[in-house]
């Protein structure tokens, strides 16, 4: 999963970076470079946590990244500013993926929390 983190996030930058530099295609870029990298970045930092509350709250703010960059994503589809629509529909798709993968994460640690 760590490594399927690590390519999401390098997708986003690639993605991010081919955005056009417009007003709206660099604020656009700059967001999603940080949220998209954000979801590898608190979910390495999960893996460490320090109890399982905080293993909990921190794929939450990877989740909360993830819902970010997928609006981010949306509204880059919508706008048309990017041109290569295969592409961003695979990430998309990706990001999607893996919102359902955590919110799953996050229902069984906080099941398996409550029962041990």
């Amino acid at each position: 999963m760590e490594e399927r983190m690590v390519e999401f996030a390098s997708h986003v930058i690639q993605v991010a970076s081919e955005l056009p530099r417009t007003i709206a295609g660099k604020i656009l870029c700059t967001q999603m470079s940080r949220s998209g990298t954000s979801v590898a970045l608190n979910y390495a930092e999960a893996l460490s946590g320090e109890s399982r509350r905080d293993f909990i709250h921190k794929i939450r703010l990877s989740l909360k990244e993830l819902r970010e960059t997928y609006m981010i994503l949306r509204i880059v589809i919508r706008s048309g500013i990017y041109k290569n629509q295969e592409t961003i529909s695979s990430l998309l798709t990706e990001t999607n993926i893996l919102i359902a993968i955590l919110v799953k994460t996050i229902n069984t640690a906080t099941k398996n929390q409550t029962t041990n």
